[in-house]
């Protein structure tokens, strides 16, 4: 007998402390079975040897370290010597095995009989159990268990699941699991072994090491002793090579070299993917017996797992790793010749991103672009799961990789990084070799690049070629694979109509990228719809339908959240509408938090029609917190061209730049100034009706109120203008009107306003308008009451306009605004007055002052309507 199979193991000199799967343990013991399983370095015999350690097991303990070849014979007589060395006591009469071939079943049955008649059970620990050949040993273990009664617990640690019938004792509630998911360090284990070895490291460091490892006890304990004899242990973290460790050596002879010598050509074959069928296993290795070999490896916890219920396997990385260092060193060249074949196998699966991973890494990039061309999907590099995969294993593709295939990819690859430069290069490289006689796949595919590079160069002709071009080609195609790609016509609708959008054409705008919308739905139609959504929502707001571009900005909003799409497929356009809206609203607060995020989603070159819109609504915004320096830097910023853009805006944005200037000098009181930049624009920018209505205002802030008349009278009629404008233009006939003392005239005009900017509710344009709007208010009170809407939502504006008083309403005193504020409590008459130690008139009289300041006629509303002033 050799002494050392009693021996519990000693417990590491640095040890984590893992009480919970101790306690499990301890638990499992008042059942008749507990497994311990898991691969090689798992933990299981240190976990086991301090539970005995602990001392805290309920009885005698017995420990006997399994070795390979125990004949059945030769297995009890180390049990019963283990039983015995442990204080468990066994009558005379059980005998003892004669030969090593075997026991008889009466051999058996006494020893469960005597252990079934013990004072207290026996807790035997079977370590290494899976090295235990002899089916006889597990059938005998598996009769005296169930026979003993309460007389004896098992606990087995082993690699593999024993062939005990485990569905029957899990069936009984008769055994306790610590599996190898239980027995993987966590980043609290790992930070307190590293600890143990006098590390100190970062979290961002345990979160390397674990991701490295994936809990695998040995593979940590190696990095921790590794790391102690380094000068840097975070750069060995971040540097750390399995393969040039001695986790490699304890793998290949622990694991690989434990398995027979097909497994272990499966292993290293299979080791160039990240995961593993049965089929393409058999492709890789010419065999047919992959299914059954790859479910045995799994079984043996080879560190091969099955993932979930599916037939694939993954290697865990550490093996991986070193396996792909072992078959270089061994097989030298068959390497990319499996990744090949892999590729291949991939493709005619239908497994795009791995079919491309394997070519690229064989550097085999006619085959990996041809697989993005050949089957339309060039898409999926902008939208899906799989576009920043696809991404980064182009960014490895050499620059002039031949053919037209790797030209177009190279360019598509550059337009997520909005480098129109090096997408037009790859065109040109693209156009060089394609050729009428090229398949219709290959130049959709040119046509698609096409249309996303004009829209990055804002190239209105260019996009709208490239679409006729995609148009005609879509004809050519079968139905079926198009059908399989529905991104390729959300994207290109996309993307011509915030060309359109760009231009200036709002109405075709609005019906391609409604078109675009509509062609969504499908899975990985995510971002062109968030896309089309937000520049939709950009066209209704420069069209002054402020409630169906909120409706359209919220849409994206919540298409990009639910599909969780990245912050940089976000770009900001959704928040840049709401934020106009909010200007629109007066509504300064939330304005500037949606400016804010929008700023930060729009990437270092946004749009030309997002960046001056984004100009104008921040100089809104400034000029109204009186910060006029500021609102004319950010207009004169983006009227400047940027890299790769046209010399100048739009004819559009030059108007709307030039109104934005003209507004913040008239808050500042110069009217001089406003006018100048005004006449700075050209011909084409002057005859915009946003132009002469700004000019208009100018001007009777000048004090030339005939040619703001005049400036008006030349408007177009009021269906071709857009709300704000036909709002705009009334208010400031209105204007005109008082200062020509027409009064009548003044009260019409201004209930005409009012009632044009009621359905969006234009609050801006009044908030802008000055004093006057506040003495016609006064003279006739009716309209403020019945356009309760017009009072301003930001609480710093509350009643207030830019130029400081009350734009519609008196301000409540401190005693009204007590008074509402018991209100709010839901409290009578009564009950305030005793509040406020006043009588019930008083509070009466304080209320109907209330009521006519916040233009409402009860009580509910005063208070709804105080809420949203922010004056509760």
């Amino acid at each position: 007998m050799l002494t050392v199979r009693f021996t519990v193991p000693a417990v590491p000199k640095h040890l984590v402390h893992r009480s919970g799967l101790l306690k499990r343990l301890t638990a499992g013991v008042e059942g008749p079975l507990t497994l311990v399983n898991g691969p090689a370095g798992s933990g299981k015999t240190v976990l086991a040897a301090h539970w005995v350690a602990e001392g805290t097991v309920p009885g005698p303990t017995a420990w006997l370290t399994v070795e390979p070849g125990d004949a059945p014979g030769a297995f009890w007589a180390y049990v019963l010597e283990a039983l015995d060395r442990s204080g468990a006591v066994l009558p005379a009469g059980v005998g003892r095995p004669t030969r090593a071939e075997g026991v008889t079943r009466s051999f058996l049955v006494r020893l469960a009989e005597a252990l079934a008649g013990s004072e207290r059970p026996a807790v035997l620990v079977l370590d290494q159990f899976d090295t235990a050949e002899a089916p006889d040993v597990t059938e005998g273990l598996d009769f005296v268990l169930r026979h003993a009664a309460e007389g004896l617990r098992i606990v087995l640690t082993s690699r593999t699941d024993p062939l005990l019938p485990l569905h029957r004792y899990r069936a009984a509630g008769e055994i306790a699991e610590i599996r190898y998911d239980d027995l993987r360090f966590t980043d609290e284990d790992a930070e307190a072994l590293l600890r143990e070895h006098g590390l100190a490291v970062s979290d961002a460091g345990i979160g390397l090491l674990m991701e490295r490892t994936e809990g695998w006890a040995a593979g940590v304990r190696l990095c921790a002793l590794a790391m102690q004899s380094s000068a840097d242990p975070e750069a060995f973290l971040r540097q750390f090579a399995a393969d040039r460790t001695t986790i490699a050596d304890y793998l290949l002879r622990e694991v690989l070299d434990a398995q027979p010598g097909p497994a272990q050509d499966l292993l290293l074959r299979a080791c160039v993917t990240d995961r593993v069928h049965p089929d393409l296993a058999d492709t890789l290795t010419g065999r047919d017996d992959a299914a059954r070999t790859l479910a045995g490896l799994a079984r043996d916890n080879a560190f091969l797992e099955r993932t979930e219920t599916s037939a694939w396997y993954r290697l865990h990385p550490l093996f991986a790793e070193v396996l792909r260092a072992h078959l270089r060193e061994r097989r030298p060249g068959l390497e990319p010749r499996l990744r090949g074949r892999a590729a291949r196998w991939f493709a005619r699966t239908g497994r795009l991103p791995e079919a491309v991973a394997q070519a690229a890494a064989c550097g085999d990039w006619q085959f990996a672009s041809g697989q993005l061309v050949d089957t339309l999907a060039i898409g999926r590099l902008f939208t899906g799961l799989e576009a920043d995969q696809l991404g980064r294993v182009f960014a490895e593709m050499p620059a002039g990789t031949p053919g037209a295939a790797p030209a177009l990819v190279a360019a598509a690859c550059r337009l997520p990084d909005q480098d129109l430069s090096g997408c037009e290069a790859g065109l040109r490289r693209a156009d060089a070799y394609l050729t009428v006689e090229s398949g219709p796949e290959a130049r959709l595919t040119r046509a698609f690049v096409g249309v996303l590079a004009g829209r990055l160069a804002d190239d209105l002709a260019a996009t709208e070629r490239a679409a006729a071009d995609a148009d005609h080609l879509l004809g050519e195609l079968p139905g079926p694979l198009l059908a399989e790609r529905p991104e390729i016509r959300a994207l290109m609708l996309a993307g011509l109509g915030a060309a359109e959008l760009g231009a200036g054409r709002l109405e075709r705008a609005e019906t391609v990228l409604t078109a675009a919308v509509d062609a969504c739905g499908a899975p990985g139609t995510e971002y062109p719809l968030c896309d089309a959504l937000g520049s939709l929502a950009l066209t209704e707001l420069r069209g002054g339908r402020l409630r169906q571009a909120a409706e359209h900005a919220r849409a994206a909003l919540a298409v990009a959240e639910q599909s969780a799409l990245p912050p940089e497929r976000r770009t900001g356009v959704a928040h840049l509408v709401l934020a106009g809206v909010a200007t629109e609203h007066d509504d300064i607060a939330a304005a500037r938090d949606h400016l804010d995020l929008a700023t930060a989603a729009a990437g270092p070159r946004p749009e030309r029609v997002a960046a001056v819109e984004a100009a104008v609504i921040g100089a809104r915004i400034a000029a109204s917190e009186g910060d006029g320096r500021a609102a004319i830097g950010a207009l004169h910023a983006a009227g400047t061209a940027g890299g790769g853009a046209p010399p100048r805006p739009q004819v559009w944005a030059l108007a709307e730049l030039a109104a934005a200037e003209s507004a913040v000098h008239l808050a500042h009181g110069d009217a001089a100034a406003a006018l100048a930049a005004l006449d700075g624009v050209d011909a084409a920018a002057a005859d915009r009706p946003e132009h002469a209505v700004a000019r208009a205002r100018a001007l009777l802030a000048a004090g030339r109120a005939d040619e703001a008349t005049e400036a008006l009278a030349d408007l177009p009629a009021d269906d071709a203008l857009s709300a704000p404008v036909r709002a705009r233009a009334c208010l400031l006939r209105a204007e005109a009107a008082a200062a020509d003392g027409a009064v009548e005239e003044a009260h019409r005009r201004l209930a005409e306003a009012l009632g044009l900017a009621r359905p969006e509710e234009l609050r801006r344009i009044f908030a802008e308008s000055g004093p006057w709007v506040r003495r016609v208010l006064r003279q006739d009170p009716e309209p403020a009451r019945v356009h309760g809407w017009l009072l301003s939502r930001s609480p710093a504006h509350a009643g207030a306009s830019p130029a400081g008083g009350p734009l519609l309403l008196e301000p409540l005193s401190p005693r009204e605004t007590e008074v509402l504020r018991q209100a709010a409590r839901m409290l009578s008459t009564a009950e305030i007055a005793a509040e406020l130690f006043v009588s019930a008139n008083t509070v009466k009289t304080h209320l109907k002052s209330v009521y006519r300041k916040l233009s409402v006629t009860r009580r509910s509303e005063a208070v709804h309507r105080a809420q949203d002033l922010g004056l509760l």
